[in-house]
């Protein structure tokens, strides 16, 4: 049986998708720190290509959450 149809998660699954989003948004930050404060323009680089690839994962975590929003129980379980 193929079912196309998207299952709710269950709220350690969403716990598990917040904790990433979070991390994400900290190495994002960290990085924008060495970023900013490196002379060595090769560790710059690296850091903007890192925070790009971190953004898009967050992004992608944070449209995953939007689409299961509305499969979402409406009270704690």
């Amino acid at each position: 049986m193929h079912s196309t149809q998207m299952q709710a998660l269950s709220g350690k699954e969403l716990e598990y998708i917040a904790d990433s989003i979070s991390n994400e948004d900290l190495l994002i930050k960290q990085l924008a720190a060495t970023a900013g404060t490196t002379q060595n323009q090769t560790v710059q680089q690296i850091c903007v290509q890192q925070i790009q690839s971190h953004s898009q994962h967050m992004n992608s975590l944070i449209q995953l959450m939007q689409q299961h929003q509305q499969y979402a129980p409406t009270q704690p379980q």
